[in-house]
């Protein structure tokens, strides 16, 4: 969701959301999730005018795009009830289970428990949206983190009016959900078949 209407969030309904996450399956029981509210309105604008920096830059690396992409909505970090961000831990390389041969498991944990919290949230009537338009290491000092933890999510959350009918990246044309047979195979890879085949 980008699109919040006005209104806090009951703080009951926030540690339910918070609750959720931190249940969330972690790879060796890690729990890489570290989630910081964000509650005063300087830092707000503060992290809103970094992500409007690299939403600008993202426009002009998009070549072509770039005029489009400017016209959607990507974020809602002013108008949402709530604002948390979101960031791996520091000191992950102790955590050998489950991330000997695939280390980012740290951020697959942390997914789940943001795709915990988004599903608690819907069920609660709550939109929730996920910003990654950011530099790290911006984030990093401006949240004051750890040497080590990193970020990953600002997440928007809030009372909205109505819930999309699509992803609003689908209803705005920027791209469409792509066939499910095409993403899964049987018993070996297999290479997308040319358009013109």
């Amino acid at each position: 969701m980008r699109h919040f209407s006005p209104g806090p969030v009951d703080p009951a309904i926030l540690e339910r959301l918070l609750c959720a996450a931190h249940h969330a399956p972690s790879v060796g029981f890690m729990q890489p999730w570290r989630f910081i509210r964000i509650t005063d309105p300087a830092l707000r604008l503060r992290l809103h005018t970094a992500v409007e920096r690299e939403r600008l830059a993202t426009a002009v690396a998009l070549g072509e795009r770039q005029d489009d992409f400017m016209k959607l909505k990507v974020e809602g970090m002013l108008e949402c009830g709530e604002l948390l961000a979101v960031a791996l831990m520091d000191r992950r390389e102790q955590h050998v289970f489950g991330r000997r041969t695939l280390p980012e498991m740290d951020l697959a944990s942390t997914a789940c428990a943001i795709q915990n919290m988004w599903l608690a949230a819907r069920a609660e009537g709550l939109g929730m949206g996920w910003v990654s338009l950011f530099d790290v290491d911006e984030l990093r000092q401006l949240l004051h983190m750890p040497d080590g933890a990193k970020p990953i999510a600002l997440l928007c959350i809030g009372h909205v009016d109505a819930f999309y009918a699509k992803p609003m990246l689908e209803e705005a044309r920027w791209a469409t959900r792509m066939p499910l047979d095409s993403c899964v195979f049987e018993n070996t890879w297999v290479d997308d078949v040319p358009a013109d085949a």
